[in-house]
């Protein structure tokens, strides 16, 4: 892929921004100024440029406002907002992939709440007391806040936005003793706190309803100490013979930090009957699903039976080429969110130490074999094999990663299909249910433990 024009630039700002937080804006040290500066110049004419000016001034004079704190924010999310853009755009190039265009619609009104308001100033007083002057005081002041938006849907996305923050936070108290600040991730979760204050800006996109057949391609699993999300990447085949979508569907569950490897798949299990299709290597036909207009299905197990055999490497192969996508929402626009669904064949390997790297028409792909769940029968040596490879283009580092989902490779001179959600929906492999044996047991000792303690 090209090289981005301005993505160095670009990046190079929001940095110099995250080293203002770092430090703090109670009273910013005269070389900070110039990281304000630069965020400034970076959103020079856009409609952002009076606001985020005027904002830097006031923050270079430890004088900012919680306003003034919102425009630094959203210069912010917007640079990282542009990078996300022209990484797509290239992506696309590449593939050959089409991608909706919606016509923007203006916010609805809702009406400012309290608890927003204290929200933002709690953001706004680790703003101005930055990373290094965090401490328990300060990190705990969110937790009445969430507390009382927790009772209130509209409210629950930045409920636990702050929750988890807050827990980060108080998890590296005090600040001053840091070796090591996460200052882009800090920074990242400050700054889209921050615009989810504004009571428009997590206004749902829904596109409509979903009537069709969807073929999965894999399942993307994120595992945290206390909680885990299971996100199954799909083509979607319309029942009206238009052209076929990308579409995701993903469920999230709280956790035990003592359940761990195929315990997750049977939390989540419950939650998205499409994990036992996935499993079974079978379609779903969906009548009416919410589909959102950034491609994400809003699962209601009623509106969905299971369909005939499908074939992943198959949908691969001869869907997901003419597949379109659909426009990411404004918040979600950062680097880190691509996941662009790919299919590769035909690509020489190379393992340097543990780094595993796919040749792909003379560019060098590096593979990230970290994220293949330890709960499938997907392994690295099983990647480092492979002849073909569904997976997702991310963008990490500075430049792209192939994370695998699934992969063709030759056992005992056969042919098979490896998928790292293989054990979703449950398994008969001696491996898988080993370890879904283990996980149960878990799951029973615990559930134990915690009848015995509501019981006192």
């Amino acid at each position: 892929m090209a090289p981005v024009e301005g993505l160095d630039e670009a990046l190079a700002a929001v940095d110099a921004f995250d080293r203002t937080l770092v430090a703090g804006l109670m009273r910013p040290r005269p070389d900070r100024v110039g990281d304000l500066t630069e965020l400034a110049r970076a959103v020079a004419g856009t409609p952002l440029a009076a606001r985020v000016a005027e904002a830097a001034e006031k923050a270079a004079a430890g004088a900012a406002s919680e306003d003034h704190f919102v425009a630094l924010a959203a210069a912010r999310t917007a640079l990282f907002g542009a990078v996300h853009d022209a990484l797509t755009a290239g992506v696309d190039e590449v593939t050959g992939r089409r991608r909706e265009e919606h016509a923007p619609t203006a916010p609805a009104e809702r009406p400012t709440v309290n608890l927003h308001a204290a929200a933002r100033t709690w953001l706004s007083d680790l703003a101005r007391a930055g990373w290094q002057g965090i401490d328990h005081d300060l990190a705990g002041g969110a937790a009445p806040i969430v507390s009382a938006m927790l009772p209130h849907p509209e409210l629950r996305r930045l409920a636990t936005l702050l929750d988890g923050f807050a827990a980060e936070l108080a998890a590296s108290c005090p600040g001053a003793a840091l070796e090591r600040i996460p200052a882009r991730r800090w920074g990242d979760l400050w700054s889209r706190a921050l615009l989810l204050t504004r009571p428009d800006a997590a206004d749902p996109s829904t596109l409509g309803t979903a009537t069709g057949r969807l073929l999965p391609l894999g399942v993307d699993l994120h595992e945290h100490a206390t909680a885990a999300q299971a996100q199954v990447h799909a083509v979607f085949e319309p029942a009206d013979g238009t052209a076929p979508r990308l579409v995701r569907a993903g469920v999230s569950v709280p956790k035990p930090d003592t359940v761990v490897e195929a315990g997750v798949w049977q939390l989540l299990r419950p939650h998205l009957s499409l994990l036992a299709a996935l499993g079974e290597g079978r379609a779903m036909e969906l009548d009416a699903m919410p589909l959102t207009g950034e491609g994400d299905l809003i699962w209601d197990d009623t509106r969905a039976r299971r369909g005939e055999p499908a074939d992943a490497m198959t949908t691969a192969r001869v869907l997901l080429p003419t597949a379109t996508a659909l426009p990411t929402a404004p918040l979600e626009r950062h680097p880190a969110r691509i996941a662009e669904p790919v299919f590769l064949e035909g690509y020489d390997r190379r393992q340097d130490g543990v780094t595993l790297t796919f040749a792909v028409a003379g560019h060098d792909l590096p593979v990230d074999t970290d994220r293949i769940p330890t709960a499938s029968p997907l392994t690295p040596e099983a990647v480092a094999a492979s002849s073909a490879c569904i997976g997702l283009l991310r963008w990490d580092g500075g430049g792209f990663r192939l994370q695998p989902l699934a992969v063709e490779t030759t056992v005992r001179k056969k042919v098979v299909a490896l998928h790292a959600g293989a054990w979703a929906g449950g398994t008969t492999d001696k491996a898988g249910v080993r370890a879904e044996k283990a996980a149960t047991d878990a799951v029973t000792v615990l559930r134990e433990r915690a009848g015995r303690l509501l019981r006192k």
